[in-house]
C-alpha cells in the first residue's frame, strides 16, 4: 500500500495494526467524539466554521479540559496536548508506537494525522482520516500544499455520497478513493469493495479510515482509473470523486488530474460501460468545458457508453475567471507572492483561450448498464436547491425511464397513477383575474421540481388516486370542459408522460 508519497508530508500510522485502531475507536466513541458530540459541544455556528477552515471559534469552544474537547484540539485542531492527560482518555502508548499520536516535547503529544467524526447513513459513528489540516475547509484552508496531501471530508465528498444508490450489491468500486469516504458508505451494503488512487498515500490512509470507522477492510489497488482493474472484472456500483479540476499541469494530486481540458471526466465515464454489469450503476463529480459554437448537453451525450442509461444534471456554470479564482483560492496562492499568483492567474486564461473554453461546469453523471435496444440519455441544467440524500430519487428516475420505455401512448390511457407525495399546485396570475395564466406543479421533495402544465394537466393529476385509468379520467375531463373527449386522449399523452418521467406522478 506504500507509505508516504511526499516527503514534506508527515509519516502516517500504521495501517497493519488493526488492534490499535479498534482500541482507538472504542477510546474515541467512550467520549462522544461523534458528529452530534462535536455539533453539541461547539454548537451550530463553530462547527460550521470548520468547514470554512475557520478554527477561532472551535479552539474557543474547546478551552476546558474534558475529554472531549482534549480529543478535539488534539485530531482536528492540530494542538499539542499534555501526555498525561491524553494518556487519562487513549490507549497513549499504543498510539505513539503504531504512529498515531507524535511526541512534542517532553510532555507533549500531537496527533501525526487528523480525525473527523462523519454521522453513517444508518446513524453510525465513522471516522475519516486525513492529512494534518485537511479534515477542516481542505488544503486551501489551515493544511499544507505539498503535493500528495489527501484531504478529508468537503462538500463534494458528502454530495456524492448522497447521490448514491444504496441497495444491497456484491461487488462496489471506488474510483481514485482519496480518505476513503466512498468506500465507507459502498462497505455497508457492497458484498466486497474495491477503492483505487494513484496516490498510495490516499490508498494508507483509506485503509486507516476504514479500520477507524469499524467498516470491512477494502481491495486497496494502486493506479490511475481503470488502470489497476482487470479486463474481466465488472461491478455492480462505481463511484468516483476523481480529481475533475480543469487546470494547467497537475499541481496538486488530489484534485489535478494531469489530462487536458475535461478529457479525465471523459476518459472515466466512457471507460465504464463495459464495467458495469446489467442494472449497475455509476455516479460521479465532474466538471465540462463550455465550447465556443459547441452545445454542452451534446459535449456530455457524446462521452455516455453505448450501453448505458445516463442523467446528467449541470449544478452550476462558473466563467472562466471565476473558475481561475476558485481553484487559485483553494490552493492558498491568494495569499503567497502575487507575482506568482498573476503567472498562475495568466497560465490558467492561456489555457483556456487555447481551447476556447467561455466557461466550466460543474455537476452530476450517472450510468446505468441498460439491455435496452435504446438507452435513455437526459442531460438537464438544475441549479436549484434539492434535497439530500438523492440517491432514492435517482433511482426512481431510472425506474420511471424503464416504465415510459415500454409503454406507449395507447399504454399510458390504460395506465392507473398516482400523485406523488408532497407535490402542490401554484396559480399564476393577475390578481383578481378569474382563470389563472398558468398553473404549476411544485414538489417539496427529492429534485424538488417545479413544472408547469394546463388546466387539464392540473385536473388531471389532482384526480390521479390510482382508481381510475388515464383514458378514463380524460373522458371525465372532457365532459366537464366540454372537449371533444378523442382531441383530449391525442393529445394528453405527451404531458402524462412529463409528468410521470419528472416524478409528479407515479404508476399505481
Amino acid at each position: 500500500m506504500g507509505g508516504v508519497s511526499n516527503a514534506s508530508l508527515s509519516p502516517l500510522p500504521s495501517a497493519d495494526r488493526p488492534d490499535v485502531a479498534t482500541r482507538l475507536r472504542d477510546a474515541l466513541l467512550g467520549v462522544s467524539f461523534t458528529a452530534d458530540g462535536l455539533l453539541e459541544l461547539l454548537g451550530a455556528p463553530a462547527y460550521a466554521a470548520l468547514s470554512r477552515s475557520e478554527t477561532v471559534p472551535a479552539l474557543r469552544a474547546t478551552r476546558g479540559d474534558t475529554p472531549l474537547e482534549l480529543l478535539v484540539r488534539l485530531f482536528l485542531l492540530q494542538q499539542p496536548v499534555p501526555h498525561a492527560r491524553v494518556g487519562d482518555v487513549l490507549p497513549v502508548d499504543a498510539c505513539l508506537e503504531s504512529g498515531w499520536l507524535d511526541r512534542a516535547g517532553d510532555d507533549e503529544v500531537t496527533a501525526t494525522v487528523d480525525v473527523r467524526p462523519y454521522g453513517g447513513p444508518g446513524g453510525e459513528d465513522w471516522f475519516v482520516v486525513s492529512d494534518l489540516g485537511c479534515a477542516v475547509g481542505g488544503a486551501g484552508g489551515i493544511g499544507n500544499h505539498a503535493e500528495g496531501v489527501v484531504l478529508g471530508v468537503g462538500g463534494a465528498s458528502t454530495t456524492l455520497a448522497g447521490l448514491t444508490v444504496r441497495t444491497p450489491v456484491s461487488a462496489a468500486l471506488d474510483l481514485g478513493t482519496g480518505s476513503g469516504i466512498q468506500a465507507l458508505h459502498a462497505a455497508a451494503h457492497a458484498t466486497r469493495v474495491t477503492a483505487t488512487d494513484v496516490n498510495p498515500r490516499a490508498l494508507h490512509i483509506t485503509a486507516l479510515t476504514l479500520a477507524l470507522s469499524g467498516a470491512p477492510a477494502a481491495d486497496l489497488r494502486e493506479g490511475s482509473l481503470y488502470e489497476p482493474v482487470a479486463d474481466d472484472e465488472t461491478y455492480d456500483l462505481v463511484v468516483s470523486n476523481p480529481p475533475f479540476v480543469i487546470s494547467p499541469g497537475a499541481r496538486l494530486t488530489y484534485r489535478d488530474g494531469g489530462m487536458g481540458g475535461d478529457d479525465l471526466c471523459r476518459s472515466l465515464v466512457q471507460q465504464t460501460g463495459e464495467r458495469l454489469n446489467e442494472g449497475g450503476f455509476a455516479h460521479f463529480l465532474a466538471n465540462w468545458q463550455h465550447v465556443e459554437g459547441e452545445d454542452w448537453t451534446d459535449r456530455l451525450r457524446s462521452w455516455v457508453p453505448r450501453g448505458c442509461d445516463a442523467w446528467i444534471v449541470q449544478r452550476e456554470v462558473q466563467d472562466v475567471t471565476q473558475y481561475a479564482e476558485l481553484w487559485l483560492r483553494d490552493a492558498g496562492d491568494h495569499r503567497g507572492d502575487p507575482a506568482d499568483y498573476q503567472a498562475r492567474y495568466d497560465a490558467w486564461l492561456d489555457e483556456f483561450e487555447a481551447r476556447k473554453v467561455k466557461a466550466v461546469g460543474f455537476g452530476w453523471i450517472t450510468l446505468r448498464r441498460t439491455g435496452a435496444a435504446e438507452p435513455s440519455v437526459v442531460a438537464e441544467e438544475w441549479p436549484h436547491p434539492v434535497e439530500q440524500p438523492l440517491g432514492e430519487t435517482v433511482r426512481a428516475h431510472f425506474d420511471r425511464v424503464d416504465y415510459l420505455r415500454s409503454h406507449d401512448d395507447a399504454a399510458l390511457l390504460e395506465a392507473h397513477f398516482t400523485l406523488s407525495g408532497e407535490v402542490v399546485q401554484e396559480q399564476v396570475g393577475l390578481p383578481g383575474a378569474e382563470d389563472p395564466e398558468h398553473v404549476v406543479l411544485r414538489q417539496n421533495r427529492g429534485m424538488r421540481r417545479a413544472t408547469r402544465v394546463d388546466t387539464v394537466g392540473a385536473g388531471f393529476a389532482g384526480v390521479c388516486d390510482g382508481t381510475m385509468s388515464a383514458g378514463r379520467i380524460l373522458d371525465a375531463i372532457a365532459q366537464l370542459v366540454g372537449e371533444d373527449p378523442v382531441a383530449l386522449r391525442d393529445r394528453t399523452p405527451a404531458q402524462i408522460r412529463l409528468l410521470v418521467e419528472q416524478g409528479f406522478l407515479e404508476p399505481a
